[in-house]
């Protein structure tokens, strides 16, 4: 089935910066979206951005201008990256990185294990 890896997160001082990848493999369907999501404690989980099969990105206003999203293809799997730069406390969260899409007529929608993310100083 789907396998969606996250790494790249750890302890960084506010103003810092992260970039946390996400392998993404064996893929059996069509994908429409891929993104990453964030979850702080006691809150709900919450879109921080995305990327559609068309190269279009989406950020929620808290980390517009502040994250980058992308994606890279590499011997059979898929890269999906996030760029962090001036990191505030307010970002620490576990971030979780997702692929939606279709296999007509099945809906796909896939989650990794999340990546530890802790803005302090």
């Amino acid at each position: 089935q789907v396998q969606l890896v996250e790494s790249g997160g750890g302890l960084v001082q506010p103003g810092g910066s992260l970039r946390l990848s996400c392998a993404a493999s064996r893929i059996i369907f069509r994908i429409d979206v891929m993104a990453w999501y964030r979850q702080a404690p006691g809150k709900q989980r919450e879109l921080v951005a995305s990327i559609n099969s068309g190269g279009s990105t989406g950020f929620a206003d808290a980390v517009k201008g502040r994250f980058t999203i992308s994606r890279e293809n590499a011997n059979n799997t898929i890269y999906l990256l996030l760029q962090m730069n001036s990191l505030k406390p307010e970002d620490t969260a576990i971030y979780y990185c997702n692929v939606a899409g279709s296999s007509w007529p099945l809906r796909y929608d896939a989650w990794g294990q999340g990546t530890q993310v802790t803005v302090s100083s």
